[in-house]
């Protein structure tokens, strides 16, 4: 009878344990892939060469929709500007080409790499044309659309909606296309971020 009950004591304390521990492990599998953000998506340059967004780790990033034919393209200026500006303190703008919207980014990935380099200087990272909405949209902007929160998910309106990361990866702030990337607002959410 002992021998029964300090077995079956043994097994549920055994049991117990393993469950604790399962779910620590699950909780910290989480809140890693939580904290990874825009981290685990890997597109395509617009050279068609992977570049993983997790070589961004540890940079304040503004991702950026993007078209040649749009009554914003020349927010590229702004763009540029403002990369250039920050860069050295940490700061990336990536662009991704995309025709959702009026059919404003007709061109081959070469065709928008030739008219962002000759027309505005672009050296910010450039991605290749992507969906960012519909039943073709890309992974990244299902993330940014749908899993980042109140005020900041939401489907895209319109070319040029920004999205602001944090250091850490997560989306922080989000402007939309009128919003100008040289505008007082969007200037204090990146110092802001470059501060932390």
């Amino acid at each position: 009878m002992r021998t029964t009950m300090t077995s079956s004591c043994f097994k549920s304390l055994f049991a117990a344990r393993a469950y604790i521990l399962f779910g620590a492990l699950l909780m910290v599998a989480g809140s890693l892939f939580a904290a990874s953000g825009i981290y685990t998506f890997t597109l395509n340059s617009i050279d068609g060469q992977p570049a993983p967004l997790g070589n961004y780790k540890g940079k304040v990033v503004l991702v950026v929709n993007v078209a040649s034919q749009c009554g914003y393209t020349p927010q590229y200026s702004a763009l540029e500007a403002t990369y250039e500006k920050y860069r050295d303190q940490g700061f990336v703008i990536l662009g991704f080409p995309a025709n959702n919207f009026g059919a404003q980014e007709p061109g081959t990935n070469e065709e928008i790499k030739t008219f962002c380099t000759r027309k505005y200087s672009v050296t910010f990272p450039m991605y290749s044309k992507i969906s960012v909405k519909g039943a073709d949209q890309a992974p990244l902007y299902a993330y940014l659309t749908k899993d980042t929160g109140t005020g900041i998910s939401g489907e895209i309106k319109w070319n040029f909606t920004k999205f602001l990361v944090d250091r850490n990866g997560n989306v922080v702030q989000r402007f939309e296309p009128e919003v100008t990337p040289d505008s007082k607002e969007v200037i204090a959410a990146i110092e802001k971020q470059l501060k932390q």
